[in-house]
Parts: structure tokens; sequence; C-alpha cells
């Protein structure tokens, strides 16, 4: 499959992210799907290095996820590996025998427990990944393992990917530089539930397992789990956030700590940087849009109506066609299922008030309008009248280049 032309919307330039002292990495070409190009990411993390993560909510969920699952509780890591191509999911008990395979050899490589390796696979579903093409490839990444560039690791996971995603956060707790550097994939089947296609996330703050559990899991709520690309949950989806300790630092061994509040917002950071690259990278797209929902009964009934009308693929057509057809955003508050009046109902387009009170609004300007719309980021607000609930969900649109991509994915 030839290699789709980089997203308008790509970044201009990549952040140099800093080593951060107990991680280092080495990336290798297996010829898993892609030729000519690395698809094999081994991490290494010296011990003591603590690991929280979110995984896919999908019943379908691959054995890569089901391993992660299962060595989480444990709250330690020595080694990740990721490879793209296949996501070695749907692919039954010799799937999960497959994966297990792979984490041994990684440990072997590692002089770890396969108990303390972590592994994420993306790409194609019903597929037996070969391991066999594992073999000798993790030994001789640990033999040449550094801890830069970051751009490598970022590179290794793409699949669909047209452009590599970094984010980086430095902060300074009690006098101290702390370092938080993170990578991401996706750019298809994207409406997390819980995280994105791929992520990972390593810091060199001494913080507990627990801890940064607790922080992973609020923070990807406003972050990954606030983006949609097509409405399609991975059977893959994996956010690993890896802690090595190695700052001079006391470390954070409870919420109550108020430098976790300050760690989070940080972390919160990063995880909203690698989520709008990711929907600047969906598949085809052109525009960027921002989904605004206020004046709901709650928080949840205004999210959902934001996912609604970032989801609707006539809505997300409108905007590729450069359309402020808001008769559609009507039609997608009401189709969820969520507390609405069509007579309390305003509607913007940037700043453009396009519909009010459930009419079309007074003054309404077309050509205003449609000069707005031609733009590559495009903010919709609904305003809904009937409470403080408010929400916001970041999606792109939806171009012919989706359908293209996705119409020959597995040719």
């Amino acid at each position: 499959m030839a290699a789709h032309p980089v997203s308008p919307l790509a970044p201009k330039t990549y952040p140099d992210l800093p080593a951060i002292d107990g991680v280092r990495f080495a990336t290798a070409e297996a010829g898993i799907k892609y030729k000519n190009r690395t698809d094999v990411l081994l991490m290494t993390f010296e011990e003591g290095t603590s690991v929280a993560g979110v995984l896919t909510t999908s019943a379908t969920s691959s054995a890569a996820v089901e391993l992660c699952r299962e060595n989480l509780p444990g709250g330690l890591a020595r080694g990740l590996v990721v490879n793209s191509g296949n996501s070695n999911a749907f692919t039954g008990q010799k799937g999960r025998e497959n994966v297990r395979y792979i984490t041994k050899v990684a440990a072997e490589a590692l002089g770890c427990a396969p108990s303390e390796v972590f592994i994420a696979q993306t790409g194609v579903i019903g597929e037996l990944i070969d391991a066999s093409k594992f073999d000798g490839k993790l030994e001789e990444a640990a033999t040449r393992l550094v801890d830069a560039p970051w751009i490598e690791p970022a590179k290794a996971i793409m699949t669909t990917d047209t452009f590599p995603k970094l984010s980086g956060a430095v902060l300074d707790i009690d006098g101290v530089e702390i370092k938080i550097n993170g990578i991401a994939k996706g750019s298809g089947m994207i409406a997390p539930d819980m995280a994105t296609m791929l992520s990972f996330v390593v810091t060199d703050m001494p913080i507990a397992a627990n801890v940064l559990q607790a922080l992973l899991s609020k923070h990807v709520q406003k972050s990954f789990n606030a983006i949609t690309v097509d409405s399609d949950t991975s059977t893959s989806d994996t956010l690993l956030a890896f802690a090595t300790g190695k700052a001079q630092v006391d470390p954070i061994t409870s919420l109550d700590d108020p430098r976790a509040e300050i760690f989070g917002q940080a972390l919160f950071d990063v995880l909203f940087e690698l989520a709008i690259l990711t929907v600047r990278d969906g598949e085809g797209a052109t525009k960027q849009v921002s989904v605004h929902v206020e004046g709901a009964t709650t928080d949840a009934s205004a999210f959902r109506i934001a996912k609604a009308i970032a989801d609707s693929p006539l809505v997300k057509t409108a905007i590729a066609g450069e359309d402020a057809n808001w008769g559609r955003v009507v039609m997608a508050v009401g189709k969820a299922g969520e507390p609405a009046d069509r007579d309390k109902l305003s509607i913007r387009f940037g700043d453009l008030l396009v519909a009010k009170d459930g009419e079309r609004a007074h003054g309404y300007d077309e050509a205003a309008t449609s000069a707005y719309m031609k733009g590559e980021d495009l903010e919709l607000t609904v305003s809904l009248g009937l409470g403080a609930g408010k929400a916001t969900v970041y999606t792109c649109d939806l171009t012919h280049g989706y359908i293209t991509i996705n119409g020959d994915y597995r040719s």
C-alpha cells in the first residue's frame, strides 16, 4: 500500500524531546507489513519503574490488550514492545500464544520477568502475527539501545499515520526539573473510550503506580476520550505511562500530595497535545473542528450531544465541503437522546451566530459564514439553554480521502 500524502494539518516542526533518565529504546525493521521502514519498537526501563495504563473498552479487544490488562496490577515495568502493521486481534488462542512468545523473547533480551514486559500491536485485524519475525530482532535491538532522538520510536509505531506524534513537558517540582515525554499513533478507527490507538508516556518523576494510574484515568477523559475521527473504537487502544523515578525528588505516594496536581496538569498537557495531533492526522482530514456544547442539563449530557455532532457523517461532510449547514447540527442534537428544547437552541460557527431560539438567526450572513468555513481550524458551538452542563469534543472533517485510505486498507 502506497504511503498517503502528509496531512495538511501536520505540524511544521517536531519537538526535540530530551533524554529521560532510566529509559532507552531501539527500533527495527521486521517486515510485518511495511517494507523499508521501521515497524518494531523496543523500549527498556530501569528497575523500579512504575507503570499505569488505560485500555480499550472494546468487547473484542486484542491479545496484546489482554496481556497488558493482566500485567498492569503488578505496577512495575522493565520493557515495552510495539509493532505496527498487524494488530493480532481476533486471532484466537494462537494469537495469545504469539503475544506471550514475543514478550518472553523481549524479557530474555532485557533480563527481566515476562510479567514486566508490556506489548502493543496495531494494524490489520483478523490476521495472525508471525511471531518468528521477532526472532533475533529484539535481541539485536537490545544491543543498541539509545535515549534519543524520540522521533524514531514515534515513526516506528505509525500505520496509516502521515506524520509522527510527539509531545513533552518540563516542570519544576521542589526545585528539580521533571520531564514528561509522550508519543502516539492514530489516524483512523479513532473514537476512544479510554485512550487513543497507541500512546506511550514516560517521566522521570518518582510516583507510585496507583497515583499515576489515578492521574492517567482522570486526565484521559478530556484528552484522548474527547476526540473522534470516525466514531469507531479500536480493538487495540492502549495508553501506557511509565515513571522511572530517577529524578532526585521525594516520591509522590498519595493524591493528597499537592505536587500530584501540579504533575497531573503537565501530564494532561502532554496527553491533550497528542490527542489533538491524532485528530489533525485523521484519515483524509483537511480541517480540525472543536465542537462545544453549553447550557446542557449536565456535563455528561453535553458530552453525548457534542459526540453526536462530531460523529455525524452529514455534519463532517458538510464541513469538508465548506458548507455551513447548521441544519445538520440541529439534526445531530435531536438524535443524541439527551434533553434539548428546539426553541431554546442556538448555534455559532466561530463567532458567527447562525441559529437562535429555534430558527435561523436574524441578521445571518451567508457570505461571512461561508468565508469562515474555508479555514483549517473551526469552532462549532451549540447553546441549549437548559442548564450549566458543558463539554468539548474534537474531530475532523470527512473527505473522499477517508474512503480511499480505508477502501484499500488490506490491499
